[in-house]
C-alpha cells in the first residue's frame, strides 16, 4: 500500500470513529407548541418516571434579572409558559399552578409599554423604534394568573414608575421583599 493510501485509510478509520462518538440529538424539532400559553414555552413529551399527585399544587417563584437581547423575548419569561404548557399537558389542573416572577435589575425594561422600553435600547438601536418582545407573552402570563412583580429599587434605578408597566405587572418595594412575601406564601423558589 503506499503511503498516500495508507495516509487516506487512516484518515476515513478516523473520520468512521469520529462519526461513532459524536450522540445524536433530536433538537429542537421534539419541541411543540402547548395549550395554555399560545406561541410560547414549547415543550417536548416525556415518559416521565416521577409521577406528580394528583392534588399537586404548584406554587412557584421564579428571578429574572437579565434583560432580554432588543427586540427579543426575554427566556426568563418564556420559562414560565414552558412550566405551565408542560403541566397542563402531563394533567395539571390549571388552577393547581401558581407561578410569580420577581423582576430586578436591567431585567425591568422588559417588563415596560414600549415608550419606556424604547429609551433603554443602546445608541445604536435607538432610532429603529422596537417594541417590547414581551408584551404578547406577558400578557397571556398575567390572564393565566401569573404574578409579576418589578423590584422597586430597581425601578427607582431606571427611572421606571408605575404607569410605565405593562398591564397586570405591579411594583413591590424591593425584590427582596417580593421573594420574603412570596415565600410567606408556601412559593419555593425556582432554582434556575
Amino acid at each position: 500500500m503506499s503511503a498516500s493510501l495508507k495516509i487516506v485509510f487512516i484518515g476515513v478509520i478516523g473520520l468512521a470513529f469520529q462519526m461513532v462518538a459524536i450522540p445524536a440529538h433530536a433538537g429542537m424539532e421534539v419541541f411543540k407548541d402547548g395549550t395554555a400559553i399560545k406561541g410560547y414555552g414549547q415543550i417536548a413529551k416525556v415518559e416521565s418516571q416521577l409521577s406528580i399527585p394528583k392534588d399537586m399544587v404548584f406554587k412557584v417563584a421564579f428571578d429574572m434579572s437579565k434583560a432580554a437581547k432588543p427586540g427579543e423575548v426575554n427566556r426568563n419569561l418564556n420559562t414560565l409558559a414552558r412550566f405551565i404548557n408542560m403541566h397542563v399537558a402531563a394533567g395539571v389542573k390549571a388552577e393547581n399552578i401558581q407561578l410569580a416572577m420577581v423582576v430586578h435589575g436591567a431585567s425591568v425594561a422588559d417588563l415596560a409599554k414600549d415608550s419606556f422600553y424604547q429609551g433603554q435600547l443602546p445608541q445604536e438601536l435607538a432610532t429603529q423604534q422596537l417594541i417590547n418582545a414581551n408584551k404578547g407573552l406577558v400578557e397571556q402570563l398575567v390572564n393565566y394568573g401569573v404574578k409579576i412583580y418589578i423590584c422597586g429599587q430597581s425601578a427607582a434605578y431606571y427611572g421606571l414608575d408605575n404607569a410605565s408597566l405593562l398591564p397586570g405587572v405591579e411594583m413591590a418595594l424591593s425584590a427582596m421583599t417580593a421573594h420574603a412575601v412570596l415565600a410567606r406564601q408556601d412559593y419555593s423558589s425556582n432554582p434556575f
